[in-house]
């Protein structure tokens, strides 16, 4: 059990990566867009955009004007700049967008995948990811929210969406149980409006933990999948209940 906790903070916290030179822009732009936020720059995260390096990608991470009412969250702002010149081209701002929980630890990351939503709309990700592995009821979420960028304008089409879920309860030394699902992202065919669908696959697992003549023995049940397809209808992605992210 303990080295399913290991994993699952390993896993469900994608390490944040800095990228030379677009990291000493981040105060810059909230200097800009927020000049009353202080800028967490330990949360915050930026890089060159693969599918078009002459364009930035940034989350900005900025205090929130009601953090109880918010259950604790921070505000997070994205945007698209240019790799050049560091103007902003695009963003997008999201009060309560970010999660925090107490006593546990939250991490952004840029999801740079090619999400080809038609011919001539792209789209990039930002992943949120809570993570309460220590004690004995261990907990850890990631989702994720998709923003299509037409090259002047930028929006949210696919609010959070969670991409991996664990939980568990064990003794703290070996006994307990660990139900970890996750769920992959791949392009599906274009619908009434153009925009192709989005296809998830989902697979979660359920394992079981027990002392054994004095050895932890972890046993992994089979593996339970599930298909899912969003339709682009109306604007975005609408996320079932079932898959949105908790909180």
């Amino acid at each position: 059990m303990k080295k399913k906790l290991i994993t699952l903070a390993a896993s469900l916290l994608a390490p944040m990566l800095a990228h030379a030179g677009c990291e000493d822009m981040m105060q810059t732009w909230a200097n800009t867009l927020h000049p009353d936020k202080a800028l967490d720059t330990e949360l915050s995260v930026c890089e060159a955009w693969p599918a078009d390096p002459d364009l930035t990608l940034a989350a900005l991470a900025l205090p929130g004007d009601d953090a109880q009412s918010n259950g604790g969250a921070n505000d997070l702002d994205v945007l698209v700049a240019d790799s050049a010149t560091g103007a902003i081209v695009a963003h997008v701002y999201q009060p309560g967008a970010i999660r925090r929980e107490a006593g546990g630890s939250t991490d952004i990351a840029l999801d740079t995948a090619r999400y080809r939503l038609t011919p001539t709309q792209r789209a990039f990700g930002v992943r949120v990811s809570v993570d309460g592995s220590s004690g004995p009821k261990p907990y850890g979420e990631t989702s994720l929210s998709l923003y299509a960028f037409d090259g002047q304008t930028l929006r949210p089409v696919l609010d959070p969406l969670t991409v991996a879920r664990a939980s568990g309860e064990w003794d703290t030394r070996c006994d307990g149980w660990y139900d970890s699902t996750t769920r992959t992202l791949s392009m599906g065919a274009p619908g009434a409006e153009g925009y192709a669908s989005l296809q998830i696959a989902e697979k979660t697992v359920h394992s079981v933990s027990r002392m054994a003549k004095g050895v932890c023995v972890n046993k992994d049940g089979a593996p339970k999948q599930k298909n899912f397809t969003l339709a682009y209808r109306n604007g975005r992605y609408s996320v079932p209940k079932g898959l949105q992210r908790n909180g």
